[in-house]
């Protein structure tokens, strides 16, 4: 029986907590590492993602430490915004700077070469977020759709809007 595996052939809990911990370390370089060369390039490398969908650097203030933290999200032009999807590739829980974006009422954006901007932020609810959802993500890049299928939760989108 390999080791870290019970006699059912499971993992056991410990295997499975050293995996999810050196995967969540992983997943934290590699979002770093798009920032850099994201930020390096001026966009124009790391500037696309799924579908081609634009990204921009999002940054915003952790919930809970209030430490500015920088991330690469796919975005869409809307009402003078930017429409961002909490999507985690699907993953079944919400990802961490989404939850930070619940919480904030302001963040940073950097869309290419273009310099920081502020933006206020707008969590969609309801009969809005739905429209938007397929007026605007699902329009654009209907790939979108396999990550709520895959997830089993409804997508969170936010609308960042320029300040000042």
């Amino acid at each position: 029986m390999p080791r870290g595996h019970r006699a059912d052939g499971a993992q056991s809990g410990v295997e499975v907590g050293l995996v999810n911990r050196v995967s969540k370390a992983m997943m934290r370089t590699a979002g770093k590492a798009a920032v850099f060369v994201y930020r390096r390039s001026g966009g124009r490398m790391g500037g696309k993602a799924l579908g081609g969908a634009p990204v921009l650097l999002l940054t915003v203030a952790g919930r809970k430490s209030g430490t500015p933290h920088t991330t690469a999200v796919s975005y869409f032009e809307h009402d003078g915004g930017y429409v961002v999807v909490g999507s985690a590739g699907g993953t079944p829980n919400e990802p961490q700077w989404f939850k930070n974006v619940r919480k904030a009422a302001t963040a940073a954006v950097e869309v290419g070469p273009a310099p920081r901007r502020s933006v206020g932020i707008r969590v969609l609810t309801g009969e809005e977020r739905d429209r938007v959802w397929t007026d605007v993500v699902l329009a654009q890049v209907p790939a979108f759709a396999k990550y709520e299928t895959k997830s089993g939760r409804p997508m969170p989108l936010a609308l960042l809007t320029p300040v000042g």
